[in-house]
């Protein structure tokens, strides 16, 4: 811990590992902590995979992971590709031959499971592949799919077991000179998935994927992941993440934010601090930040915005905000702007005037970050 940070309890070192790229986005090293989904439309229905991976863009997405089962998702994988305004990912599972066709079809990666792609023959042949077509690979090792002899050797899936078949699959890469590879050891169970993450974390210097495999609906699986990822996470340890959900993809990407910007690290729109209101509240606390969820979706500068209803805690939360609104009598509230009382506002006027405070502190951030270049 750096005893000269400024807020030395609020700092996490970062494991270090090595950086590879998927496309265009670096993965490891001091690289961002890229965030991931996954489509979930049929890969061969292209105009609705396209809308998928383009609305998770949008949402912050940094890769998107597309599966490829069949010859036909290996077909329309190269119009997916040339349509997609981030790096692709095509995640294959026992059909090896997939694996090739996707490189063929421009994936930037190959999400291949030791579990059930075949023998290193087969993994050769992936290898080749995606060195003459440019293709970084993921070793994706699933508590649910692990090899035969590691099931017979351990018992049952276990953290080592995981591990063993992780570093397995990473040596046969480094026996054929393939170096751009990230790896992730994932389980449903939290705990599972966490002791396999630490132990891998000291048995390489390969970038990591985290994630919670079938981690659940959108509220349990948002906890589970919050709980796992963001232990490894505070820990230093995991270089790209994907929030596994049963719900929209883009409710992943938001979910992978959110942790992120919880640990203060990666920053993206606007983070809404505010309280879960009881009987003192001025306004409709929960109504309110719903809305203005839904109404601020699109301001992509990080900033913070303050939303108390009451004057216990809304000036102190208001001094570490951009902007502020606190709850007070009479219908109407104070707002804050760059933590200080600036003017009162009537309450059924301040949706639409914290929209356009926040849209003014995100202009000047942009042009004051744009100055700076």
């Amino acid at each position: 811990m750096s005893i000269n940070h400024i807020r030395p309890w609020r700092h996490i070192e970062r494991r270090k590992s090595r950086q590879i790229h998927v496309g265009n986005v670096p993965v490891g090293g001091d690289a961002p902590i890229a965030v991931q989904t996954m489509t979930n439309t049929p890969t061969t229905d292209v105009a609705a995979t396209v809308a998928q991976v383009q609305a998770a863009a949008e949402a912050g997405a940094d890769i998107v992971r597309v599966s490829v089962p069949d010859e036909a998702s290996s077909k329309a994988l190269k119009e997916i590709v040339r349509e997609s305004p981030v790096p692709i990912v095509a995640d294959i599972h026992f059909h090896y031959r997939r694996g090739i066709e996707a490189a063929e079809a421009g994936a930037a990666c190959l999400r291949i499971n030791p579990g059930n792609i075949g023998d290193e023959k087969r993994v050769a042949e992936v290898i080749r592949a995606a060195k003459d077509h440019n293709c970084s690979i993921r070793i994706g090792v699933n508590a649910g799919s692990l090899e035969k002899h590691l099931l017979d050797k351990y018992g049952e899936p276990c953290p080592e077991a995981m591990v063993e078949s992780g570093l397995d699959h990473i040596r046969i890469l480094q026996d054929h000179d393939f170096h751009e590879f990230k790896i992730s050891v994932k389980a449903s169970d939290v705990f599972m998935s966490a002791a396999a993450y630490q132990q891998l974390a000291e048995a390489t210097d390969a970038p990591i994927h985290l994630g919670i495999t079938e981690a659940g609906g959108f509220v349990s699986g948002t906890i589970k992941s919050a709980i796992g990822l963001g232990q490894l996470l505070w820990m230093g340890i995991g270089d790209t993440l994907r929030v596994s959900l049963s719900a929209d993809p883009v409710e992943e990407v938001k979910v992978g934010f959110e942790i992120l910007k919880s640990l203060g690290l990666r920053h993206r729109g606007v983070n809404i601090i505010s309280c879960p209101s009881c009987a003192r509240q001025g306004f409709d606390v929960i109504k309110t930040v719903e809305t203005l969820e839904k109404r601020l979706e699109h301001v992509k500068t990080p900033m913070s915005l303050s939303i108390i209803g009451c004057v216990v805690n809304g000036p102190g939360e208001a001094l570490m905000t951009d902007v502020g609104f606190t709850g007070g009598g009479a219908g109407s509230g104070m707002v804050y702007l760059a933590g200080k009382a600036s003017h009162k506002m009537s309450n059924d006027q301040m949706v639409d005037h914290i929209v356009e405070e926040v849209e003014k502190k995100a202009a000047l951030l942009d042009a004051e970050a744009a100055a700076a270049e």
